[in-house]
């Protein structure tokens, strides 16, 4: 069994990163195989519309034909029994880094037929961890949720099974180094003391999960 984990922050030890290393703990516990990969530290951009995936009996059909230092990661996801996103929650969706990661992720595998099937060989379990400074009550009234949800309509769609996790109003910083009045420092502190541990908590059980097999390989 084998997770693969991506990060999807510009931060390798801040709040995404750290419920992505636990989840993979989770997973490591009930034996899986796990590796972090952080997507700032690879060079790559997002999908070219170069169509080399969908090419009628093309060499490269149903792989990015882009070759770069994000290629040999796509490769690796072709043997992953599961698959962990990570993204802290920018203008009420992923960050820049996770949205390009996305299309060269899942475009290759998605056919232009009437259903839209996948090239995926078989089910995985595929997991997103989100992080956000907003409460889960402001998370609805910004409109983050349709963000979201397309997300793993898609993950759903080409790979199987696909679950969220989300922490809120998360402690990002000093606050007192940078112009932030609109936060209360004590308050956000405090949850990261009382409540990130939950959230930690329930990546670890998400990791577990994800080192399950599915129902089709089971």
């Amino acid at each position: 069994m084998k997770v693969i984990a991506f990060n999807g922050s510009p931060r390798r030890a801040q709040n995404t990163a750290t419920l992505l290393t636990t989840a993979l703990e989770g997973a490591a516990s009930v034996g899986a195989e796990t590796e972090l990969i952080h997507l700032y530290d690879i060079q790559f951009k997002g999908c070219s519309s170069c169509f080399a995936c969908k090419i009628r009996n093309g060499r490269k059909y149903g792989t990015c034909g882009i070759k770069d230092e994000l290629a040999p990661h796509l490769n690796k996801i072709a043997e992953a029994d599961a698959i962990l996103l990570g993204s802290p929650i920018y203008f009420a969706s992923v960050s820049g880094e996770m949205k390009s990661f996305l299309e060269r992720l899942m475009f290759p595998y998605l056919v232009y037929d009437k259903t839209y099937s996948s090239l995926f060989p078989r089910k995985i379990r595929t997991g997103f961890i989100y992080t956000m400074n907003v409460t889960e009550t402001q998370m609805g009234e910004y409109g983050y949720l349709p963000h979201l949800d397309n997300n793993e309509r898609f993950l759903a769609r080409i790979f199987g099974e696909s679950e969220r996790l989300c922490s809120f109003d998360t402690y990002q910083t000093d606050y007192s180094k940078i112009v932030a009045d609109g936060f209360d420092a004590e308050k956000k502190a405090a949850r990261r003391r009382d409540v990130f541990p939950q959230d930690c908590e329930n990546a670890f059980q998400m990791g577990v999960r994800l080192a399950q097999p599915t129902a089709s390989a089971a």
